[in-house]
């Protein structure tokens, strides 16, 4: 019994963690579906402004207006409530860590945030304006973009998502360094591994076109040397001596 009571103990406070998480992120959708149009208008801008004149958007089906939306909102939920999910996440995981690892919980959840927003606004200004343009370009007077508007919002919302979790890289990799799992020394002899593996998975999540396949690469690879930056000057000292 004394051994299955911490398992149960673990069990109950993942129950709450996540009861905490679905509560804020219920007041925080209240929030965003209320304002479903503003931030609508907003999602549809990077398309808007290389739409052709003839162009517009359609849907094919009733409920494809609302699910949009609600889906949207979802989304809008998650990155406004994010700070409390990264809170709930890491109180679950600090009874596994040392006293002076907890001290970071304020500023994994700051910086979390921070790199999770960062992430989606380039996506947002820089990569979906180039790649929205990109495929309008294969329009022509007979040939009008009309894109649906479940197509549209799936692939804008997927990309923000990826991108807010790709950026939260370096964060990752210095938590990684101060607890000793990681250094600068081992992802430096992993680099030529790592450029190929970037170019793969953004093969893989971005559509069919090198465009997208670069302005996804290039940041991801700026990102794992700022890591490999990270993690040599701010990283577990020890762990390096021992690596040498």
């Amino acid at each position: 019994m004394d051994e299955k009571q911490p398992f149960v103990s673990h069990l109950k406070e993942l129950r709450d963690r996540i009861l905490v998480c679905v509560v804020a992120l219920g007041i925080a959708f209240i929030f965003t579906f209320y304002f479903k149009e503003k931030i609508f208008d907003f999602l549809m801008q990077p398309f808007v402004k290389v739409m052709p004149q003839k162009s517009s958007f359609i849907f094919t089906y009733v409920t494809e207006a609302f699910i949009t939306y609600f889906k949207m909102s979802i989304v809008a939920a998650i990155f406004i409530s994010s700070p409390v999910l990264l809170y709930e996440f890491w109180m679950f995981v600090a009874p596994g860590l040392y006293e002076k690892e907890k001290k970071y919980v304020f500023p994994f959840i700051f910086f979390g945030s921070l790199c999770f927003i960062c992430g989606a606004l380039f996506c947002y200004y820089v990569v979906m304006p180039t790649v929205y343009r990109f495929f309008v370009s294969y329009g022509s007077e007979f040939v009008i973009p009309m894109p649906d508007l479940k197509g549209y919002m799936g692939l804008t919302l997927r990309m923000l998502i990826i991108f807010g979790v790709i950026f939260e890289l370096p964060l990752v990799a210095y938590f990684l360094s101060k607890i000793g799992i990681i250094n600068h020394k081992l992802l430096s002899s992993k680099r030529r591994y790592a450029i190929l593996a970037i170019f793969i998975v953004s093969a893989i999540i971005t559509p069919p076109d090198i465009t997208s396949q670069i302005l996804m690469a290039i940041p991801l690879w700026g990102l794992y040397e700022l890591s490999i930056l990270i993690t040599r000057f701010f990283g577990k000292k020890v762990v390096s001596d021992e690596t040498a």
